[in-house]
């Protein structure tokens, strides 16, 4: 780890203690007025940074600590004000640079990753899209992009309140078992949003499927595929319930038409796909305290037995908004997930412990979290996550035999 990684999470403590910061939106402030006009004009600079601290307290593999960390820096131009056009759309630039190292590689052994943001560690191009309304109710975006800003999680952001990437982002088991691709991973593709109603909206997508690409730091600034093996078609319909009580509804379908390997042959089985269904309905809002509230979620994800090393995500949990009366930004999030494994890569990893002359574990059919956090906003522009995570069988899908883990975490999360 460099000297300016470990400094980084000190350096933005000791900035959240100086009042001249805490009452700026971001961390560089306006820029002397520069910021506001240049979003005037049509142009909108973003930045962040999150840091991911986890520690292994008790059973997986090793007591030890792991640190990973994402700097993501965008633009946005609007086309309409840059030039004087009607609806003219937006292009939008991003870039990440991700490093560290991995908590559930290096300490625990387990499938689901403890530290979200922890993946791909070198710097890339995250999105080169251009998005516009072609119609008041249809919207288009195309480019080189991520297939999870658009579809695949909630849009209210419920499921980043926790820090393991069970919770945070899509279910996992899409991007396990087809082309679906994980954030940063981006691709050529094209999606369309339609609004049947007030309430209901219609996405649908095509994504270009490119495996050689994904975590490849010589294809980092490549928006062409390297080789192509198929286009990943996702389909997705959503609600949201207006009224006191809020929720989100999502069901989804994808099917990707590349050719892979069945697991455990040598055929190939054309096609894959996979369905799931997503759930944030807010359950309890206080009268007493506006914008103090309960909100219940829940996540189901199946994928393709024949290809796919993980076919059921299972996940539920609460979040609590306001806790306190005088801590209007923080949360309280409980979670809880089951990941399956596929029976067909159990049998695998039984026949080649049996051709070893090794024995096979009596272990659990799936590995299961439990999360715990709390978001403690501590400036505008600075939030602190605590974060305890008790993993149960963490071998489940490498067919060994590991102690249940429990890790404990701090995320930080910055905006520039």
């Amino acid at each position: 780890m460099s000297s300016v990684s470990r400094l980084t999470p000190t350096l933005l403590l000791a900035l959240a203690s100086t009042p001249a910061f805490a009452a700026d939106n971001t961390l560089t402030g306006d820029w002397g007025g520069l910021r506001q006009q240049l979003a005037a004009d049509g142009i909108t600079f973003t930045g962040d940074y999150s840091g991911e601290t986890a520690y292994n307290a008790h059973g997986g593999l090793h007591r030890s600590a792991r640190y990973s960390q994402n700097l993501k820096l965008g633009a946005q131009f609007d086309l309409s004000k840059l030039y004087g056009l009607d609806n003219g759309g937006k292009v939008q630039l991003t870039i990440n640079d991700r490093r560290g190292n991995s908590a559930s590689e290096d300490l625990v052994g387990n499938r689901l990753p403890i530290q979200e943001n922890y993946g791909g560690l070198y710097t890339r191009l995250t999105e080169l899209s251009y998005e516009r309304n072609l119609s008041p109710a249809l919207n288009l975006k195309l480019g080189y992009m991520a297939m999870g800003n658009d579809l695949g999680g909630l849009d209210s952001g419920i499921l980043c309140n926790f820090m393991n990437a069970g919770f945070c982002g899509h279910p996992l088991n899409m991007s396990g078992g087809s082309g679906w691709t994980n954030y940063p991973n981006a691709h050529l593709g094209a999606r369309l949003k339609y609004d049947l109603a007030p309430d209901w909206q219609l996405r649908v997508a095509a994504f270009n499927v490119d495996p050689e690409s994904n975590g490849n730091s010589s294809r980092a600034w490549h928006l062409g595929p390297k080789h192509s093996t198929g286009t990943v078609l996702p389909l997705e319909l959503v609600y949201k319930l207006r009224g006191q009580l809020p929720g989100e509804y999502k069901v989804g379908y994808y099917y990707d038409s590349s050719n892979v390997q069945r697991i455990g042959s040598s055929e190939e089985v054309a096609g894959r796909g996979g369905h799931y269904l997503l759930v944030d309905q807010a359950v309890w809002n206080d009268p007493a305290l506006p914008g103090r509230s309960l909100h219940a979620f829940g996540q189901y994800s199946a994928s393709s037995k024949a290809a796919s090393p993980f076919t059921k995500w299972y996940g539920a949990g609460v979040v609590l908004y306001q806790p306190f009366a005088g801590r209007p930004r923080d949360t309280v999030a409980l979670g809880y997930g089951r990941a399956v494994p596929n029976p067909r890569s159990r049998d695998v990893l039984e026949a080649a412990a049996f051709n070893a002359g090794q024995p096979f574990p009596d272990i659990d059919s799936a590995e299961q979290l439990i999360e715990l956090s709390y978001g403690y906003q501590a400036t505008p522009w600075l939030n602190l996550r605590p974060d305890v995570q008790y993993i149960v069988e963490p071998g489940a899908f490498s067919g060994k035999d590991i102690d249940n883990a429990l890790v404990v975490g701090l995320q930080v999360k910055a905006t520039f």
